[in-house]
């Protein structure tokens, strides 16, 4: 709280003048001498003092004005600085939590990617263990479907497949059967690779017999 100032007693300027008035007709009244003199020289020294008293007040006044008004700008400077130091403590929190929450999300994300990673990793080794399995297969199938277009030979006509044309038809059937399962599953490679096995058992009966396919 700013203190309030110091009041000045002064005696008013009427009551000094009254007296200098006072001494100086006095002075008048008297036939001349020292007392005539001193009268005088006290109205003067007392109107010279009434003077400086009235600018000394005046003066002290002025000072207590500057220090009321210096009070209060401290007052105002200080409380600019205590808003600015909350404030400087708020953002100082916020940016603590910003920094904290974005370390969150790294880290989130960091798992993320490394979990997607060790997925992705794991189903190409199963989609190619699938390939793997599924080119085993079509060698097989390969391998027989060779069998079966290999003549007998001795003691059979070079003409007539070593496997009837219904055990083809029926192979055929099977590979339809798995592309279709592979299909609705998603394993497109597997799909794929039956319906090659499909495709050769179609050309190994175009190029059959006819006696042997009406057998």
């Amino acid at each position: 709280m700013t203190p309030m100032p110091a009041k000045v007693l002064s005696l008013p300027d009427d009551a000094h003048q009254e007296t200098i008035d006072f001494l100086r007709r006095l002075s008048s009244m008297l036939t001349g001498g020292r007392n005539a003199e001193m009268l005088l020289e006290a109205a003067d020294m007392i109107e010279t003092l009434s003077r400086r008293a009235a600018t000394a007040e005046q003066l002290f006044a002025e000072q207590q004005e500057d220090h009321a008004r210096n009070l209060e700008l401290r007052e105002v400077a200080e409380l600019a600085s205590d808003n600015l130091i909350a404030e400087m403590e708020s953002l100082k929190a916020q940016l603590d939590a910003e920094v904290a929450a974005l370390k969150e999300r790294l880290d989130e994300t960091r798992r993320q990617a490394e979990a997607e990673r060790n997925f992705f990793g794991e189903e190409a080794l199963r989609l190619q263990a699938r390939v793997d399995a599924t080119e085993s297969k079509l060698a097989q199938a390969n391998a027989e479907l060779d069998e079966y277009r290999r003549p007998a030979e001795t003691g059979i006509d070079e003409s007539i497949a070593v496997v009837p044309v219904a055990s083809l038809k029926l192979a055929r059937t099977q590979f339809d059967y798995l592309a279709k399962g592979f299909a609705s599953s998603g394993d497109v490679i597997s799909q794929t690779i039956c319906e090659i096995g499909a495709s050769a058992i179609d050309k190994a009966l175009d190029g059959s017999n006819p006696a042997a396919d009406a057998s």
